[in-house]
């Protein structure tokens, strides 16, 4: 199981819109999502959000700025190298301009028209709830397409 971070950057007060980055290339390419990947050895995990936020956005967030809102595990049962243990964060503060890099292509999305069309299937599921300032632990299980959501189980915390 890789442990990976999460952020979602909100723009607005209170927020009217979110950046979302299309991945270029590995896991998930094509998708929408916000901006995150795997926690390196040593390194806290507000320090990777931060870090992998400012690699593939080019964006420098504030580490005490982020809003830890829950963890969701991905199970993927006929892809196990795929599994992830995600800690899911929100901003509203970062310095400088969101960039295309060579992993990912940000855009500006409403609130009100989230493309969740273009994003994983789960994201639907949950994001939603910490959209509107919950905390969450969620747990989704996707079937043989590991694009379908199997099974899931989503906790309020707050």
């Amino acid at each position: 199981m890789k442990h990976a971070t999460l952020c979602f950057i909100l723009d607005g007060t209170p927020p009217r819109r979110i950046l979302l980055g299309r991945k270029k290339r590995g896991f998930g390419e094509g998708k929408l999502n916000g901006f995150g990947g795997k926690i390196e050895p040593g390194e806290t995990i507000r320090a990777a959000a931060v870090r992998e936020i400012e690699e593939e956005s080019r964006l420098v967030v504030p580490m005490e700025s982020l809003q830890a809102a829950g963890t969701v595990t991905f199970r993927f049962p006929y892809e196990p190298r795929f599994d992830h243990h995600v800690h899911v964060f929100l901003t509203t503060q970062w310095r400088g301009r969101p960039l295309e890099t060579a992993e990912m292509a940000p855009e500006w999305f409403s609130l009100e028209a989230i493309p969740y069309n273009r994003m994983w299937n789960d994201d639907a599921y949950w994001l939603p709830e910490v959209l509107s300032g919950n905390t969450i632990q969620a747990d989704f299980s996707f079937a043989k397409d590991n694009e379908t959501v199997a099974s899931w189980s989503l906790h309020p915390l707050s």
